[in-house]
């Protein structure tokens, strides 16, 4: 049996590919520090968690999406009254869900 060297797979069917993942699996946690498309892991037991953890989905939203809440753009982090938030904003995470 002949083997064919095997090609790079098409963007588009890689998409439909990972439509059933979470679409912030496409940016690197930075909890446990695996890389984008990865699937987030316990650190000490290395244990494949089913979901993402909360602060990638939090960066997940930053990078997507404007924050309707408090008007700051994509890759901004959001803020309370002038002082900067640890996790965004609900409305952030609503709006980074339509943009995806």
């Amino acid at each position: 049996m002949t083997r064919r060297p095997s090609a790079p797979m098409p963007d588009s069917l890689r998409h439909f590919m990972r439509a059933g993942q979470s679409p912030a699996r496409s940016v690197p946690c930075p909890h446990c520090g695996v890389a984008a498309h990865q699937p987030c892991r316990v650190r000490a037991t290395d244990r494949i968690l089913p979901d993402v953890h909360p602060a990638r989905r939090s960066d997940w939203a930053r990078q997507t999406a404007c924050c309707p809440h408090c008007q700051v753009e994509p890759a901004t982090a959001c803020h309370d009254n002038g002082r900067p938030r640890l996790t965004v904003h609900t409305r952030r995470y609503q709006e980074a869900k339509e943009v995806a």
